[in-house]
């Protein structure tokens, strides 16, 4: 049985943090899986997948590291470990529409999604009684100011355990600061057929553009606006006599489903994002 755990690293670049890291993660006789890293505007990001075999794991040594690495370095790294045996912890992110997170906290109570939902987080208060409802801890985070609420944002996941994000129409954008801290681990629902009809207006694009099949797209949050890999879409025929309203009404309900789905693949352990695309494996 192996150990798994996700490493991230963030801060201004600096010739040698890949090696550094990497190297000391040798030392400790760490497998990396896999390894992504970037630089955006002087700013240097990496995401390591890393395994032990569990009789080869020192986690405290790793943190030591870590953090000795992360000071000499001037970076942030963080460790997460990965538990095989309990329930994936989840986050769901909303405003206020009600039916995706209710939907997703249903088939949770019915034991169809096999995760544990440790809070919901929202810009608004409209949620409130549903996650009271269900017994969630419910943080309104104004977004007026997106550094600030971003960092209280990551500072309750982080506080919380959480292992993955769900927004559940949560209608503010993330930025890649954040972003790259749970890459691949971010599900968003966006109410089209993606890559056609991206930003917040999808529903009325398409009803002004005549289109005749009209769905949702459930993808991985990346650094560009709905442009993620995309984890499941579904869709609807559009009736010569519905209204823009008619449209809304039927891809809200579609979108609770397919979320619903795209979080049952991801718990699956069968996606894998290669080269910005999802395959099942």
């Amino acid at each position: 049985m192996k150990a798994f755990a996700t490493i991230t690293v963030i801060g201004r670049d600096r010739t040698g943090v890949v090696a550094r890291i990497t190297s000391f993660l040798f030392e400790l006789k760490a497998n990396i899986e896999a390894l992504e890293e970037q630089v955006t505007r002087g700013q240097f990001s990496m995401t390591i997948q890393a395994s032990w075999r569990q009789r080869d794991l020192n986690e405290l040594r790793v943190r030591q590291g870590l953090a000795r690495l992360a000071e000499e370095l001037q970076m942030e790294i963080k460790l997460r470990l990965t538990e095989l045996r309990r329930r994936q912890r989840m986050a769901l992110m909303v405003t206020r529409e009600g039916g995706c997170p209710e939907a997703i906290l249903k088939e949770v109570a019915a034991r169809r999604v096999k995760a544990e939902p440790r809070l919901m987080i929202s810009n608004r208060g409209e949620l409130k009684e549903l996650a009271k409802r269900y017994r969630l801890p419910y943080f309104s985070i104004p977004w007026e100011d997106r550094a600030v609420a971003e960092r209280e944002t990551l500072r309750l996941l982080e506080e919380h355990e959480i292992d993955f994000v769900v927004l559940a129409r949560f209608m503010k954008i993330l930025s890649p600061n954040f972003v790259w801290r749970y890459k691949n681990k971010i599900i968003n629902i966006h109410p089209s057929l993606l890559p056609s009809f991206p930003g917040p207006q999808a529903y009325r694009q398409a009803y002004e553009h005549g289109v005749k099949i009209i769905g949702v797209t459930a993808h991985f949050v990346s650094m560009h606006l709905d442009e993620g890999p995309i984890i499941a879409q579904g869709g609807f025929t559009v009736g010569p006599e519905m209204s823009l309203k008619e449209i809304v009404s039927a891809g809200q309900r579609l979108e609770a489903k397919i979320l619903v789905k795209a979080v049952k693949l991801f718990l699956s352990k069968r996606l894998d994002v290669y080269w910005g695309t999802v395959k099942q494996v």
